[in-house]
């Protein structure tokens, strides 16, 4: 499996990470990512554009939220919680439990 590039967890930007978890769709996809563990880039259940969706898993991955695996035509997506949570700890969670409390109540 070939890796995309993506940056080392020292090199993790808090204003870069901030920037890529204030977008609804992008929560949308950590929160399945947060549940499944490993995806595709193209997840069952999405109205979002193919387009669309890989512009939006290219912020993930350049933020150091995400690592994306190449396995032949197929993209594996998986999150980087144990290096974003040693970097920046509980962020990913208080922002994940929010998003989910929010989806809830709407």
């Amino acid at each position: 499996m070939r890796a995309l590039p993506q940056p080392k967890p020292e090199d993790f930007d808090l204003a870069t990470v901030l920037h890529a978890l204030g977008d609804p769709v992008r929560l949308e996809l950590l929160q399945r990512l947060a549940a499944d563990g490993e995806t595709t880039c193209s997840p069952e259940g999405m109205t979002v554009p193919r387009s669309t969706l890989s512009n939006h898993w290219r912020i993930l991955r350049e933020a150091g939220i995400t690592s994306t695996h190449i396995s032949g035509k197929t993209r594996l997506v998986t999150l980087r919680r144990n290096e974003l949570d040693a970097r920046f700890p509980h962020l990913l969670s208080a922002v994940l439990d929010e998003f989910t409390r929010s989806f809830a109540n709407s």
